[in-house]
C-alpha cells in the first residue's frame, strides 16, 4: 500500500480560498461507508509550522481524541507534524468523513490559533483519504501513521515524540 497516494477531499468553510478545479475532483466521487477504515491526511495552510510551536501542538492534539469531535468514528491512530496530521479513523453508523475531518480541523485550528496568538485559516481546505482495503494490514498503516517523525527525522525513537497515538498502544 502507498498511503501518500493523495485520493479525494474537501473540509467547507475553512480557509476562504477559491474553489480550485483540483478541489473539486479530489471530492469526485467521495463515498463514506459505515465502518469504513480511512487514512486521511491533511495539511496546514502553505505547509506552515505551525505545530512546530509546542503550545499549539499540544492544543490541536488534544482534539483528536474528543469524543464530541469524533462523533460515532473511531481514531485508531493519529500523528500530527509540524505541517500536516494522519489520522487512521473507522466511521461510525452516522457522520460522514468530510464531516468528522472537518470537525477535527475546525476545533484543533481553533485551540492552536489561540495557542500561537492569530486567526484565521490554519488547514488547508482539502485532505487526502484513503479507504482501506481489506486486505490492507491496519496495525501497518498505523505504524506507518505514528513513524512519520522518525523518517522526518524530528526524533530518533517513536517514544520521543509527543503528538501521536494508537489504539494499540
Amino acid at each position: 500500500m502507498s498511503p501518500d497516494i493523495p485520493h479525494r477531499g474537501h473540509g467547507p468553510l475553512l480557509q476562504p480560498e477559491t474553489e480550485t478545479p483540483g478541489n473539486r475532483a479530489l471530492r469526485r466521487g467521495r463515498v463514506s461507508l459505515p465502518h469504513q477504515v480511512y487514512l486521511v491526511t491533511s495539511a496546514t495552510l502553505q505547509r506552515q509550522r505551525f505545530f512546530a510551536d509546542f503550545p499549539a501542538g499540544c492544543a490541536a492534539a488534544r482534539c483528536f481524541e474528543t469524543p464530541a469531535l469524533l462523533g460515532n468514528a473511531r481514531m485508531l491512530a493519529w500523528v500530527l507534524m509540524p505541517d500536516h496530521a494522519h489520522w487512521l479513523l473507522q466511521l461510525g453508523e452516522k457522520d460522514t468523513l468530510s464531516v468528522v475531518v472537518n470537525r477535527l480541523k475546525s476545533a484543533s485550528a481553533r485551540l492552536a490559533n489561540r495557542a500561537l496568538d492569530r486567526s484565521g485559516a490554519l488547514w488547508e481546505r482539502a485532505f487526502h483519504d484513503h479507504a482501506l482495503r481489506s486486505e490492507e494490514d491496519i496495525r501497518g498503516v498505523a505504524r506507518y501513521v505514528v513513524t512519520n517523525p522518525l523518517r522526518a527525522g524530528l526524533v530518533e525513537r517513536v517514544g520521543d515524540y509527543p503528538f501521536w497515538n494508537a489504539v494499540w498502544v
